[in-house]
């Protein structure tokens, strides 16, 4: 088929998505916190199931070289929602309750982007786009809030957990309606969120509507309500896993109730790999290497899982590389709304979730940044690393919610096929200069537009974050 053929029958596909109803289809996302690539029954799970999940893959398609923009939780979750690296929009780490930046209110967010098309907004759980009235939910599109600003853990003890979590509030709406969060309260967490869900669906389910839910776990420190406490042979983070399997399958029920299931497109996806460090109190990363808050693949691909009945085959399966920053281009392309005027980094990746024919990755090149140093490349199924240290662990893992220690472990230039070594363990950039080359001259355009502190490059296409006025 000629590449001008296969564009036209893709806007005739795209075209007939937007037209076959009376309104655009439904967007939810369920985007869950720490969870490994390892760490869902048809990723290879072990000791607890996943039925929910695994029948999402079965009714729809599983990804399985789907990464993040970077290993850890703020930066993740901004790009998520802008469909942008978060080195372009100045949203990095993971900021806490001291921080006094946040989302840019000149970005534009995936909620901004169904408002054009009147969609109802919600977001429950985890936000970590900025704890203050000006960067919160509603100030960028959403209709509703309710969930903690920012990760479960951010109180001054940890991994000590105290009688009641200083600074740790669950906020609705823009005020806060629990001040410190209890024990006791992050138990709930999982069944709050999923109950706001439901309702929400319940509420909305006559208009289109996008959903983000934002779970907390499986990040540490881990907690479960009681009705799934004991119910896998893995522990708590198998208990965890579990819990969050069952909100899925609440929220497809309530789908299925209002006779949704072709009309509403379901992702579920996690924020970055496993916090490797608390042994069995966190997931697996597989076959991949490493975890959270590092480049190798164990850091940045995660499980994802797109269903959509009818319009996604059942039971397919995508090798292709797709990311989080594909998300927000791909649903204004679905329903039909404009994209921001400024770059964006993320591409639409309609092809591969409609199953197209020899449909590739639109990413020529994916960059792998670690706060401001650009450390490794991806192009096709080659990955190339750039001198860098990393964190890794220093002997055993920790156990029971108490962390072990990280070494500063470091790599040279390397060079990676992942279609043949997705654990990223044989070194080929002897054998295959010309490739070794070629990234090298795609990661210096990535150095011209988002900088790299390696090389002390500022980046002439970045913008900054939002800041709070300094008397606040």
């Amino acid at each position: 088929m000629s590449r001008l053929l296969l564009s036209l029958c893709l806007l005739l596909q795209m075209t007939a998505v937007v037209l076959a109803d009376d309104r655009p289809p439904n967007i939810v996302i369920i985007f869950t916190d720490d969870q490994g690539y390892g760490d869902v029954g048809c990723y290879g799970a072990q000791g607890y199931e996943t039925p929910h999940l695994d029948r999402m893959a079965d009714e729809g398609m599983r990804f399985t070289s789907f990464c993040v923009a970077q290993a850890v939780c703020g930066a993740s979750r901004a790009a998520l929602l802008t469909g942008c690296y978060p080195n372009r929009i100045g949203m990095l780490g993971a900021p806490g309750p001291n921080a006094t930046h946040g989302i840019n209110s000149d970005e534009m967010l995936l909620s901004e982007i169904c408002k054009q098309k009147n969609y109802a907004t919600a977001v429950y759980g985890k936000w970590h786009l900025g704890h203050r009235r000006p960067f919160l939910p509603l100030q960028h599109g959403f209709d509703e809030y309710f969930g903690l600003p920012y990760s479960n853990d951010m109180w001054p003890y940890h991994p000590e957990v105290p009688e009641n979590f200083p600074d740790l509030p669950i906020i609705e709406g823009n005020d806060i309606k629990i001040a410190a969060v209890t024990p006791e309260d992050q138990t709930h967490l999982t069944t709050w969120y999923t109950e706001h869900a439901v309702d929400f669906i319940n509420r909305n389910h006559e208009r289109p509507f996008l959903l983000y839910v934002a779970h907390a776990m499986a990040h540490v420190p881990l907690f479960v309500s009681e009705k799934h406490t004991g119910v896998s042979k893995q522990g708590l983070y198998g208990d965890v896993i579990t819990e969050i399997d069952w909100s899925v399958g609440e929220i497809l029920k309530a789908i299925k109730k209002h006779e949704l299931d072709e009309q509403t497109l379901v992702i579920f996806t996690s924020d970055n790999g496993p916090w490797l460090s608390y042994g069995n109190h966190a997931g697996s990363a597989g076959p991949l290497r490493e975890g959270k808050g590092t480049t190798w693949e164990g850091g940045v691909r995660e499980p994802c899982i797109m269903r959509w009945p009818g319009r996604i085959p059942a039971g397919s399966l995508c090798n292709e590389l797709a990311a989080t920053i594909d998300i927000m281009p791909t649903v204004a392309g679905l329903i039909g709304a404009e994209l921001p005027e400024h770059t964006i980094d993320g591409k639409d990746i309609w092809p591969l979730m409609s199953g197209l024919p020899d449909a590739g990755s639109p990413h020529e090149a994916y960059y792998y940044y670690w706060g401001r140093e650009l450390q490794a490349i991806r192009s096709g199924d080659w990955k190339l690393h750039f001198p860098h240290k990393y964190r890794s662990l220093d002997g055993p893992a920790g156990k029971d919610g108490v962390p072990s220690k990280y070494y500063q472990a470091a790599t040279d230039v390397a060079l990676y096929n992942l279609r043949t070594d997705v654990g990223e363990t044989l070194d080929l950039k002897d054998e295959f200069p010309e490739v070794v080359e070629r990234l090298k001259s795609l990661a210096d355009e990535a150095r011209v537009e988002l900088g790299d502190s390696a090389t002390g490059q500022q980046g002439g296409g970045t913008r900054p974050a939002g800041q709070l006025p300094s008397s606040e």
